[in-house]
């Protein structure tokens, strides 16, 4: 796609949405689940959706809520669940639906001490914490749409084993929603506010005191502070935002958090490569201003608003690819930690073939999954798996004695362990990735996207090597076509095809009517731009053979 051509700049007035209209549409649009937009569905981060667009509102969150109740008692879960919210402007009118729906239906609920923002990853250990201490099984849920635009909001369910949920629970949640909307709500239970506030299911604890005291076990913060190294913490308006000093000041680090403010409307931001607003922690124009203060810090730091991503800059490369920091992430870790060498280690079928030879030279075995960090969840609970990454700037890995830390993405524990690889080997994550890169080769990463109608996006899904006719792509010999991911064998929803240098991966977006095309050279850029043309000139023979 094209460049807006103010991708990079401070938004203007016009840019930005009307709050108020907003969290209005929040409360008087209704949907119709006779119509598809308008249905709860849970993609691979949970419920997203829009107000004005009737996606995201009231009745939806009324009827996942009493969704889950009901799928917690038939479950048998009578531990607490603990409910977090990100700082999206729609997050706090459905943070109140929610207490007043699972307080209705008896469920106890715990929240952040002063009502304020809990990140994702919070949320994974608080219920990891109290599973492990506990029988009566806690659960959770976090209020965010991810680092979508401000007027988006989004839901996410996290079962006993602290991570996502997987797809079997949440086809239960999204269809037994959409049938209480159907039924116009008359099987949903619901409280008043101030039922809620002098209920006794309602308890509140300092999330924020309590994750920052367990970083310790995750983190050589140590280290950190012995080295002096100097961060800059952006926080991008998130959910994190008042964690931070208190991490500095316990663990006497040099930090500054150089955005200290919460804006629903997200003004502060510099406009996406399309001139949205988005809090895309990855993206070279959204982190504009971060990267501008490079110079200043050891290493910066930034995270999404529910903070279970992380955008790493340094002095020396400024914004890190976040393949090339997986690698670089996968490789300290292996090879400080005193992890059992059993552990593996867990990447995306679209993630970077920089890890597979990251994984061969420290004689790691290596998992290969389907996208979504929700295929990591069991192997990271288990300790199975020591680190579970995906290219979107998304990963965790176990605590320093093996123990499982998060079964949900960590930007914190992700942001941190760069300032510990500088401080442990005096090496900034870019410098330590271009000694890799001399190593094991440089390679060279795209996406691309394309218009796709529901019919070719089925197609998409079921593709597999009977549909690819040709024996080479970009000139090399094709030596594999998956359409099942190597680590489990879950099926892609797509086809990659590799050859010795280079893959692609085309697969459709749960979302949007197109699809996306990855690809990889470790070769050069116009090796990579051969690949993308072989690729879609493949996908395209595929919605032909198909009449499409």
């Amino acid at each position: 796609m094209s460049i807006h051509p103010r991708a990079g700049q401070t938004s203007l007035p016009e840019d930005r949405e009307n709050i108020a209209q907003i969290v209005t549409d929040y409360y008087i649009k209704q949907p119709d689940v006779s119509i598809e937009a308008q249905r709860v569905s849970f993609g691979t981060s949970g419920h997203r959706g829009n107000a004005k667009k009737i996606s995201f509102n009231e009745q939806h969150i009324i009827a996942i809520c009493q969704a889950v109740a009901e799928y917690r008692t038939a479950q048998g879960y009578q531990g607490p669940l603990f409910l977090g919210k990100d700082t999206h402007a729609l997050s706090e009118p459905a943070f109140a639906t929610a207490l007043s729906v699972l307080i209705a239906n008896n469920v106890p609920v715990v929240i952040q001490s002063d009502e304020g923002f809990t990140p994702t990853p919070v949320i994974s250990r608080l219920i990891i914490v109290h599973n492990k201490n506990h029988d009566d099984q806690a659960d959770g849920l976090i209020i965010t749409p991810s680092h979508n635009p401000p007027c988006d909001g989004g839901i996410k369910y996290n079962p006993p084993h602290g991570g996502p949920a997987e797809g079997e629970i949440t086809k239960l949640i999204e269809k037994r929603a959409n049938d209480i909307i159907a039924n116009e709500m008359s099987e949903a239970k619901q409280f008043s506010n101030q039922q809620v506030l002098n209920s006794t299911l309602l308890t509140k604890q300092d999330f924020i005191a309590f994750y920052v005291d367990e970083l310790s076990q995750v983190i050589d913060m140590e280290a950190i502070a012995k080295a002096g190294v100097h961060i800059g913490a952006d926080p991008l308006g998130g959910s994190g935002i008042d964690y931070w000093s208190v991490i500095a000041n316990k663990y006497q680090l040099k930090l500054d958090v150089v955005n200290p403010v919460v804006d629903a409307s997200f003004s502060f931001m510099p406009l996406d490569k399309d001139g949205k607003i988005r809090m895309d922690c990855s993206s070279p124009y959204a982190m504009s201003g971060l990267i501008s203060l490079k110079d200043k810090y050891d290493v910066a730091v930034a995270n999404d608003p529910d903070f279970d991503r992380h955008g790493i800059v340094t002095k020396s490369g400024g914004l890190m690819n976040p393949n090339h920091y997986l690698a670089v992430s996968i490789h300290y870790l292996m090879t400080h930690r005193q992890w059992p060498k059993s552990c593996k280690i867990g990447k995306t079928l679209v993630s970077s073939s920089l890890i597979d030879r990251v994984a061969k030279l420290i004689d790691r075995p290596l998992s290969e999954v389907p996208v979504g960090f929700k295929w990591f969840v069991d192997g990271l609970h288990s300790a199975e798996y020591a680190f579970g990454g995906e290219e979107s700037a998304g990963a965790s890995f176990i605590a320093k004695d093996g123990s499982c830390w998060t079964t949900d993405k960590d930007g914190f524990v992700m942001a941190l362990l760069a300032a510990e690889i500088l401080a442990v080997t005096g090496k900034d994550p870019y410098q330590y990735y271009l000694e890799l890169a001399k190593e094991l080769g440089e390679p060279c990463y795209g996406r691309i996207e394309a218009v796709a109608s529901p019919a070719q996006k089925k197609v998409l899904t079921s593709l597999s090597a009977d549909n690819i006719t040709s024996d080479t792509l970009a000139g090399e010999k094709i030596l594999q076509v998956l359409s099942h991911a190597p680590g489990n064998n879950a099926a892609i929803g797509g086809i990659k095809v590799t050859t010795e240098n280079g893959w692609f991966a085309a697969r459709p977006s749960g979302t949007e009517d197109i699809y996306k095309i990855y690809a990889e050279s470790f070769i050069s850029q116009a090796h990579l731009n051969e690949i993308f043309t072989d690729a879609q000139k493949l996908v395209n023979n595929a919605f032909s053979q198909a009449g499409l």
